[in-house]
């Protein structure tokens, strides 16, 4: 995530003189806790935090769990994971408490600008897609135009919005109102947002207040007063991660003023620095329930400290990754396409079924980042072009049926037709194809190597290419002299003697050539036709076909 990406290449430069050393004496856990003190500082983590942070961190390091360990770095690196865990929230994580009887109350509160209202859409969405049926409450009567920014917001979640007042508004209508000053009684509408919900059966209220540029008692108040009014079953703190040194002081005004039960990170990819996340949850003991990472309504996720601690280190977030593609996968095209590839039928219709399927899983720089050690390629990622996926669509669509079935038959005039139609140029189209073309034939090649299975697919192809094998090789000749040979040559050599008259074992047709027992068969042909390198594009993947 952007917010930490700083702080990543600082902890992973910290690490790095570690690396070449068998054992580590005080000073060289001293220096690395220095260089760790001083990232966590210009991330804008509190002082208080990174004291506690750092003092652990010492403590365990110059202790027997790291002098005995067979890789003295990578305990220490271990070390900090834990401890980076815990001071962001391990112990206390937890689902949302919902109601026994519904419906669930949720209220959201925080700072002017620190993203509640569309939040509010996100939140709605993602209950919507675990199957609960929310309602969005408009209680931000304040701000201009907030009750219309929910609704629009909802509009996209395909949420309801409950809004019977229009707050201050900006069109010069009748609700204007001086700043500071609101427009109705929201705490009116919180409550009878409850009722509407129980007759209109809706299991889930998610209440947007209003938010201040400060802390102020008048906001507190209110907050105070709709959440005695509906007695709210999660109070949900939402706190930008680029906010830094401030983090601590708001939520603890926060959590004095309305007593909060969860915290929401909002603006995690933002290229700020943020500390925020680090501090919110030691500081105040609340949990870290969700994490908001970009514009879009699926840019929202489960809040889990060892994965974001994981995240912070370099080391990955795969178990978030997989989550999300075991949800969006559709297993059964994936299996079809498996197949498609191990007969060497995978077409550009079957491409742009799986370049579809890779974008619900979200921006393809948030997936990528997802992969460790992915810190070091950071410009790379940051170099993409997630419009890139639109052009490659865009190509495909243009072609006909017969065309992305059978790529081959474009032409000169067929490549200018359909960069004309795509408003793409006609090398875009040349390059697209070329890099499908080698993928391919990476694809078939492997194929055949190993049977007529990618590895790790399998598919009927490769039941197909194995009775073709076998059929091959039990074949006998249709001439008598010709098959008699044979039978003595397979007799001699499985009684240990030398081919027919060559005098040399290796000369026998039968002898094997030798292999890496750690590699497939197929692997290795491959690897030894291609003069011992891995074939071009081999795990490129989308990311290959897209340059």
């Amino acid at each position: 995530m952007a917010a930490f990406s700083s702080l990543t290449d600082r902890l992973s430069n910290a690490f790095k003189h570690l690396k070449s050393k068998g054992k580590l004496s005080e000073a060289d856990i001293d220096g690395t806790i220095r260089e760790i003190r001083r990232a966590l500082l210009d991330a804008d983590v509190a002082l208080e935090v990174v004291r506690s942070f750092t003092a652990r961190v010492r403590e365990r390091a110059l202790g027997t769990e790291v002098s005995e360990a067979l890789n003295p770095a990578q305990q220490v690196v271990k070390i900090v994971n834990d401890e980076l865990t815990d001071i962001l929230g391990a112990g206390v994580d937890r689902p949302l408490n919902f109601a026994k009887n519904p419906p669930t109350i949720i209220m959201l509160a925080g700072l002017q600008g620190a993203g509640k209202t569309t939040l509010a859409g996100k939140l709605g969405y993602w209950l919507k897609d675990a199957g609960h049926t929310p309602l969005l409450v408009a209680a931000d009567l304040q701000r201009p135009n907030a009750v219309t920014q929910l609704q629009v917001v909802g509009e996209r979640a395909g949420v309801p919005v409950y809004a019977p007042e229009k707050g201050v508004q900006s069109d010069g209508g009748d609700a204007v109102s001086a700043p500071g000053q609101t427009s109705g009684d929201p705490v009116k509408v919180a409550r009878d947002s409850i009722e509407f919900a129980k007759q209109k059966l809706y299991d889930t209220v998610i209440i947007d207040t209003a938010g201040r540029l400060g802390v102020d008692e008048e906001l507190m108040k209110q907050a105070r007063d709709i959440r005695d009014a509906v007695s709210p079953n999660e109070i949900l703190f939402v706190i930008d991660a680029m906010i830094g040194q401030d983090a601590v002081k708001t939520a603890q005004a926060f959590d004095e003023g309305v007593d909060f039960t969860g915290v929401v990170l909002s603006k995690l990819d933002g290229d700020a620095r943020g500390g925020a996340a680090l501090s919110v949850a030691s500081v105040t003991g609340k949990p870290i329930l969700f994490a908001s990472n970009g514009e879009g309504l699926k840019d929202f996720e489960v809040f889990h400290p060892d994965r974001m601690a994981s995240r912070i280190l370099d080391m990955g977030d795969i178990l978030t990754l997989i989550e999300q593609a075991q949800k969006q996968f559709d297993e059964d095209k994936a299996r079809e396409a498996a197949a498609k590839m191990a007969e060497g039928e995978f077409g550009l219709d079957d491409f742009l079924e799986q370049l579809q399927q890779v974008r619900k899983l979200g921006s393809m720089k948030s997936l990528l980042g997802m992969i460790p050690g992915m810190a070091a390629h950071r410009k790379e990622l940051e170099q993409f072009d997630e419009r890139e996926i639109d052009r490659t669509e865009a190509i495909i669509r243009s072609m006909t049926p017969e065309e992305r079935r059978n790529p081959k038959i474009i032409d000169g005039s067929r490549r200018a037709r359909i960069a004309y139609g795509s408003g793409n140029t006609v090398s875009a189209v040349n390059a697209l194809l070329q890099r499908f073309d080698q993928a391919a034939k990476m694809m078939k090649r492997m194929s055949n190597s190993v049977g007529g299975g990618i590895p790790g697919f399998g598919g009927p192809g490769a039941k197909k290419n194995a009775k073709k094998g076998k059929k091959k090789g039990g074949s006998k000749s249709g001439n008598p002299m010709k098959r008699e040979a044979e039978e003595r040559a397979l007799r001699d050599k499985l009684a240990g003697k030398s081919g027919s008259g060559s005098g040399k074992s290796g000369g026998s047709a039968f002898a094997k050539k030798p292999q890496n027992p750690a590699l497939p068969a197929g692997l290795q042909q491959a690897l030894e036709a291609n003069g011992g390198e891995l074939p071009p594009n081999f795990g490129g993947g989308l990311s290959g076909l897209l340059g």
